[in-house]
């Protein structure tokens, strides 16, 4: 998404936040420790050679299930200040050193079970009495349960899996009807929560029940109960897909993409949305209950298409669009970029482990994994030789769609570089490069940006509309996006008024501007909010008025990873959008005017 912001308080917004966790593919295994985190006590007196200045510090991880070992060797990395460094040590060597069953201190067969105090209280919509049946005289044993939950279908283990970190099976079943069936654990578990902070529990279940206090030893027998109701639930249409109020498609390909052959050629507008000029509004896809539905309204009631960047290279990129272009005659950009890692970065191919699965890279974030990450999976690696276990294979595997890690060397991964990014993006080698610019703030405007082959294809069909050029307003146009789109698809800029807050950006696309011998004039504000009828009629006296309108406003109050203000487009920075459509609804009164 090319963001941007109005005011200097805007000009350090990350706006994408990984926009994007909705794609990250987060250790379910240490969600588990910290939503335990807070129904933990500690177990009292415990043997210690840290000193008095850490004893409570080494209490309090003793009280979640790590051991003094990595507990002493925890702080002394990281200090004694920062129990978030701690922590993310603990479960880091937790997953690569132990046994899974070991990150979850409350799991049935710990040795910490007895330092846990009930954290089964879990929302349900079934009778009390059925719990009888479920106590811990049942006679299921921790192996009967084991063994039945290894043989559900891959499917209903992801439910157990959800319903096993207290979600509902509701829940879990919605965000995986949702998400798709090969979601990550990370995409579900956002999308749930996402649901939750926006008030909307009617998804999942009908009314709130009271809760019902579990012990330990019935907690997984209950989950397992739980799905088996919502299987029955399932089979008798209790369950529908009017429940699920936020479903995207699935596949995400919108009107169609170039290697698909269900393409949509033809869509009826609304008579408000018939152009001039044209529109084009992008957003993330995984926006809080209701965003989509006002989005729209507030475009003339246009229906967003949905499309997942994955099918146009090697990248995940989940948007929405809502926009009044032509559907027909789109054309991709050629050559057609390569559409798997192994493709798009060979030289990783000869180092790529075989129980590395991936074909697709994640999301393209604004920030990168860490050297002390990397360093970390590679002597954990190393100690295991070439044959690692499964647990750490899953770990490693799991932290690389977490961050986009590739391999780079035996036993050594990185993160992607800048450049690596500019080409998955579909930008010119070096299009962020120089300038003054930082890699930080390199990698930030990448990952706020548009994925250029996508949004080529949406434009394309303005080809043969504009066959001598185009005037062009691009609304939070951060590194260009759209202005390279349109440069790629051989039409002309004739006039580009360019808004962005960034002046790193605008120094980046002014840059291309002149590298690429642009004909054209390019003008550069730096504030929607500025942007007023007065300055439009003085832009479009001058040279007739605007073709299309472009812009993505900031998605931080709509990202998923965004627990403190996801306030949807009531938020300080999402709130922008509706500058979106003051300026889009402008134009047109003024164009009606000039007619």
């Amino acid at each position: 998404m090319d963001g941007n912001a109005s005011g200097e308080d805007y000009e350090n917004i990350d706006w994408d936040t990984e926009d994007e966790l909705e794609i990250q593919n987060i250790a379910p295994s240490s969600s588990l420790v910290t939503r335990n985190a807070e129904v933990i006590v500690g177990n009292g007196e415990a043997s210690s050679s840290a000193g008095p200045s850490n004893s409570n510090l080494l209490q309090h991880f003793l009280g979640m299930g790590f051991s003094e070992q990595l507990i002493v060797k925890a702080i002394k990395e990281n200090g004694e200040t920062n129990t978030e460094s701690i922590l993310e040590s603990l479960l880091t060597y937790a997953a690569l050193e132990d046994s899974p069953d070991e990150l979850n201190p409350c799991h049935l067969n710990s040795p910490q079970q007895q330092q846990c105090v009930d954290n089964g209280q879990l929302s349900s919509d079934y009778d009390e009495s059925f719990l009888d049946d479920l106590s811990e005289s049942d006679s299921w044993s921790g192996s009967e349960v084991a063994e039945i939950a290894s043989s559900l279908p891959e499917h209903e283990k992801v439910l157990l899996s959800l319903a096993n970190m207290g979600y509902t099976v509701e829940e879990a079943s919605a965000a995986v009807a949702r998400c798709g069936p090969e979601a990550s654990i990370a995409e579900l578990t956002d999308f749930i929560g996402a649901a939750q902070m926006a008030k909307t529990e009617d998804v999942f279940f009908e009314e709130e029940k009271p809760k019902i206090s579990l012990a330990n030893g019935g907690l997984k027998k209950r989950k397992l109960y739980e799905l088996e109701m919502w299987k029955r639930k399932k089979r008798k249409g209790m369950l529908n897909e009017e429940d699920d109020v936020l479903r995207l498609p699935n596949p995400m390909i919108g009107f169609g993409v170039p290697t698909d052959a269900m393409v949509v050629t033809h869509r009826t507008l609304p008579e408000a949305a018939i152009g001039p000029p044209f529109f084009y509004y992008e957003n993330v896809a995984l926006a809080p209950k209701g965003v989509w539905d006002t989005i729209s309204r507030f475009l003339y009631d246009v229906q967003p298409e949905f499309v997942d960047s994955k099918y146009f290279c090697a990248a995940a990129r989940k948007r929405g669009y809502v926009h009044n272009l032509p559907i027909h005659n789109r054309f991709p950009l050629l050559p057609l970029p390569p559409r798997t890692i192994n493709d798009a970065l060979p030289l990783t191919k000869r180092w790529w482990p075989e129980w590395d699965k991936r074909t697709k890279l994640n999301c393209l974030q604004t920030v990168i994994g860490s050297a002390r990450l990397t360093d970390r999976i590679r002597k954990a690696l190393e100690k295991w030789g070439d044959d690692p276990p499964l647990h750490v294979q899953k770990y490693v595997i799991e932290e690389c769609r977490k961050w986009n890690l590739v391999w780079v060397g035996k036993n050594k991964l990185a993160p992607l570089e800048p450049d690596e990014f500019e080409m998955l993006l579909g930008f010119p080698r070096n299009h962020t490069r120089g300038g003054g610019i930082s890699r930080t703030d390199r990698y930030k405007s990448l990952g706020n940006s548009f994925q250029v082959d996508t949004v080529a294809y949406h434009l394309s069909a303005l080809k043969d509309v504009f066959p001598n050029g185009i005037n062009l307003l691009s609304l939070f146009s951060g590194i260009g996006g759209a202005e390279v789109a349109l440069h790629r698809l051989g039409i002309p800029l004739k006039n580009v008024v360019s808004v962005e807050i960034s002046e790193a950006n605008r120094d980046i696309v002014r840059s291309w501007w002149e590298q690429t011998n642009q004909k054209g004039n390019l003008i550069h504000l730096a504030d929607v909010q500025q942007l007023n009828g007065d300055r439009l009629e003085q832009f479009m006296g001058s040279f007739g008025g605007f073709d299309l309108i472009v812009g993505g406003s900031p998605c931080n109050n709509l990202a998923g990873s965004n627990r403190v203000s996801r306030d949807g487009l009531e938020g300080e920075q999402s709130s922008l959008f509706y500058d979106y459509f003051r300026i889009l609804d402008l134009v047109k009164c003024i164009m009606n005017k000039q007619q």
